[in-house]
């Protein structure tokens, strides 16, 4: 036998291995429909765009399976009120600072940045390598 032959019928037989073994892929055709809410004005540059780009990321990444709607400040609720909502299940995504939950919770200012406080790198360092994400959500429990 050639080698040609070989590899020609050795791969014809592989790919009908695979689709005879593959198992197939359980699909959910429920769409999800979440709602987010920001402290920022609707297509407000930079932060209220951030949120629709967030927004467009978990429909993409999801499959479509999640369809995110943006609510602007005062669209659904006042701007300082986006904890709240969260936490009462009115809407599944809260698009703001930590330093807004001053009043609810005095540490959640430290979640966010700080006059002279850390960089991006830094932040994002401590919250995932310094037990800084332990303590976020240590702190936003009492509050669901």
């Amino acid at each position: 036998m050639k080698r040609r032959d070989f590899i020609k019928q050795a791969s014809v037989g592989s790919v009908a291995a695979a689709s005879v073994a593959a198992p197939a892929i359980a699909r959910a055709d429920k769409t999800i429909k979440w709602k987010m809410v920001t402290t920022w004005p609707k297509n407000f540059p930079v932060l209220g765009t951030g949120a629709n780009q967030l927004a467009e990321l978990i429909t993409e990444m999801s499959n479509g399976r999640i369809k995110v709607k943006v609510y602007g400040a005062g669209e659904l609720i006042p701007a300082f009120e986006v904890f709240d909502a969260v936490s009462r299940g009115t809407a599944q995504i809260g698009h703001g600072s930590a330093y807004y939950w001053k009043g609810k919770i005095e540490e959640a200012q430290f979640f966010s940045t700080v006059p002279f406080g850390m960089n991006g790198q830094e932040m994002t360092s401590w919250l995932y390598y310094g037990g800084g994400m332990e303590l976020w959500r240590e702190t936003y429990k009492p509050l669901g």
